[in-house]
């Protein structure tokens, strides 16, 4: 009987916590959107944040917006990012940007994106020469490492930046994946 009467009057105070139709129950503090909305100037940028810093990664960050996947990346991951260069996005046809960008392609432009990343975080030491990662679209790339120069899929590794999620790898060409039979 004890353990029913606790019950109720759990049940009865939290009713008398509920807000009444003036009172706001979302607190004022908490930034509005997903992680990468959070404000931390003291910690160690994530992935998403390293490329939003970068005058080379604009491109690809307007293609992480529209494929809308900056909060996904923002997360605790750890990944390994293999990040495409403006200059890199540049090389690819004419308008074809242009038309992964736009939302009824969402679909293709977050394969694409899928392909450069990699749950995990390998750093340059435990690369090795033929290495294949399956990355998340489900697709392998290969690394290569030879005379201290790394490529993935032979897209050159221009340098890399550790995030708090994750390391970056900044490459000189947009990684297709294989075409599906």
């Amino acid at each position: 009987m004890k353990k029913y009467l606790l019950i109720l009057a759990l049940f009865a105070w939290a009713c008398g916590q509920q807000t009444t139709s003036t009172e706001t129950a979302v607190d004022a503090n908490v930034p509005a959107g997903g992680q990468s909305n959070v404000e931390d100037s003291d910690s160690q940028p994530d992935v998403v944040k390293i490329a939003v810093n970068s005058a080379d990664h604009t491109t690809l960050v307007a293609a992480l917006k529209a494929a809308e996947y900056v909060d996904a990346l923002s997360n605790a991951g750890p990944f390994t990012v293999f990040a495409p260069t403006n200059a890199a996005f540049d090389k690819l046809p004419a308008g074809t940007l242009e038309t992964l960008t736009k939302p009824e392609n969402k679909e293709q432009l977050r394969t694409i994106l899928e392909y450069h990343v990699y749950v995990g975080v390998l750093t340059e030491t435990i690369i090795q020469d033929g290495m294949k990662l399956n990355q998340v679209s489900l697709d392998n790339v290969t690394l290569n490492k030879k005379d201290g120069k790394l490529t993935v899929n032979g897209a050159n590794v221009l340098g890399s930046a550790r995030g708090s999620n994750g390391i970056v790898y900044i490459i000189d060409a947009v990684l297709l994946p294989p075409a599906k039979n």
